[in-house]
């Protein structure tokens, strides 16, 4: 036997940031740094005065406080999402957890015995493959093509008596795709009728291109007998250090959740919270701002690609934070990327931190989150790749 923390791999961006080491960086060619998909600035001014004001005129705000977060954020995160999603959640249905990562750990914990089974689509957010590492759950390959879109069909027959969820990143992580509405629904059909969990990670939902709902679940009646949707406030508010995520599903459910985060963390942080409220309230047109401004630099991607294409790059998923691209060099991403920290000053990831170890497809990819880059950031990456 191994402890937990032996059965999986090594948090990649750390990996990615030790490739630094030692590397020297001149001052009219500094490093382009795409490798983590985090906002680099700070809130917006009037946010962080309300959360000095909290910190300075709330006691309570340093205190613990309810394990399942405070009662007006979930009011608030249940009136929101049944109106983004034209559908109806309570706020029982909702709860506060520390990042979204700590969302899907939850989540996983209420489902999961050891040597159960959950289905992932691959390339994976591998944040999730390591928690079920960990779990002692088996993380089930769900191979895409090169559209990124996974097959309802091919997951059901993946599905065994041991399968409790299927879980899907949409706009996705890594691969930027947008899953289409009809292609969640299948995905929420196949669970229902199998019996298992759907867990919907909407992380960069704010950031989607598209109007409108991006799916109908939380218009069926009975969504929280299959859906366990989850979501964070660090990307929409630049709150990535306050780690704010939130849980929505049953309140059966929410129970069982409220065990686990009562044991890891007690509650989520208080002025983090109170942050994530005060914009829900506050910053709808300065989100909609942040919203144009990553379609701006997601364009621009667009825009730049031919300069890759004649070089043989091909973009494969575009969307939310990332861009998601095969390269055409004989050596694999996992030595490639090191490489272009050394020869482009660009740090990205490897597709292999997205793949199982045996999987060779990894190999041909690299992913690039673009969120911290402006438009003419962008033209210089590509500038630089181009020139490897």
């Amino acid at each position: 036997m191994i402890p937990r923390t032996a059965a999986t791999f090594s948090p990649p961006v750390m990996e990615a940031r030790r490739w630094l080491s030692g590397v020297h960086f001149d001052a009219d060619r500094p490093l382009i740094n795409v490798s983590q998909a985090a906002p680099v600035d700070p809130p917006p001014q009037a946010m962080r005065q309300a959360m000095a004001d909290v910190a300075l005129n709330n006691d309570d705000a340093h205190l613990y406080g309810p394990v399942l977060g405070l009662p007006e954020l979930r009011d608030e995160l249940a009136a929101q999402v049944s109106a983004h999603y034209a559908g109806a959640v309570e706020p029982a249905q909702a709860a506060i957890t520390s990042g979204c990562n700590q969302a899907f750990a939850a989540a996983i914990a209420t489902l999961c015995a050891e040597g159960d089974e959950v289905i992932l689509p691959v390339p994976w957010y591998f944040n999730h493959k390591m928690w079920l590492d960990m779990s002692g759950v088996a993380a089930v390959p769900l191979a895409v093509g090169d559209a990124l879109l996974p097959d309802p069909d091919h997951a059901a027959s993946l599905i065994t008596d041991r399968t409790r969820a299927i879980a899907l990143v949409t706009p996705n992580n890594p691969g930027g795709v947008e899953y289409p509405e009809e292609l969640v629904q299948a995905f929420f059909d196949l669970a229902r009728a199998r019996g298992i969990a759907l867990i919907v990670d909407e992380t960069y939902r704010d950031f989607d291109s598209r109007s409108g709902p991006p799916h109908r679940l939380f218009q069926d009646p009975d969504w929280h007998d299959t859906l366990i949707h989850l979501y964070s406030f660090s990307k929409a508010y630049r709150l990535t250090g306050h780690r704010v995520g939130a849980i929505v599903a049953s309140e059966d459910r929410l129970t069982e959740v409220e065990k686990f985060l009562d044991t890891v963390a007690i509650c989520p942080g208080q002025i983090g919270q109170h942050a994530a409220l005060w914009g829900m309230q506050n910053l709808d047109s300065w989100l909609a701002g942040e919203r144009r401004e990553i379609l701006a630099r997601r364009q621009a991607i667009a825009d730049n690609m031919h300069q890759l294409d004649a070089k043989g790059w091909k973009l494969l998923g575009l969307g939310g934070y990332f861009a998601y691209m095969s390269h055409p060099f004989e050596e694999s991403s996992a030595l490639l990327a090191p490489r272009l920290v050394r020869d482009a000053a660009v740090l990205t990831l490897p597709g292999t931190m997205f793949h199982p170890t045996e999987d060779p497809t990894g190999a041909r990819h690299l992913r690039i989150a673009f969120a911290n880059l402006d438009v003419a950031g962008i033209d210089v990456l590509f500038d630089r790749l181009t020139q490897v």
